[in-house]
C-alpha cells in the first residue's frame, strides 16, 4: 500500500477513475447487446432507433476514452451494415 500523502491520493484518484471507466464500458456494452438482439429479432422499426442510441453511446465512450475512435467506427460500419440489411431483407 501507499506511504506517501502523493501515492495516496493518486490510489484514491485510481479507484475513482476505474470506477466511472467500468460504468462506461458496461454501460457501452449493454447498449450493443441490445442492438444486437434487435438485429437478430429483425424489428426493422425499433432497430433505427436502437441503432442511433447505439452510435451515440459509442461516440461519447470515444470522448470519454473509453474506446479508441477507429474502433468505434468499425463498430458503427459494421452493426450499421447489419442493420441495414435486415432492413433490406424485411423489405423484399
Amino acid at each position: 500500500m501507499a506511504n506517501h500523502v502523493s501515492s495516496l491520493k493518486r490510489a484514491r484518484q485510481t479507484e475513482t477513475k476505474t470506477a466511472v471507466n467500468r460504468a462506461n464500458k458496461s454501460k457501452l456494452r449493454g447498449t450493443l447487446r441490445t442492438l444486437r438482439e434487435a438485429i437478430a429479432a429483425g424489428d426493422a422499426k425499433t432497430l433505427g432507433e436502437v441503432y442511433r442510441s447505439t452510435v451515440s453511446v459509442l461516440d461519447k465512450s470515444v470522448q470519454k476514452g473509453v474506446l479508441h475512435k477507429n474502433t468505434a467506427n468499425r463498430y458503427k460500419s459494421r452493426l450499421n451494415a447489419r442493420v441495414k440489411a435486415v432492413a433490406t431483407n424485411k423489405a423484399a
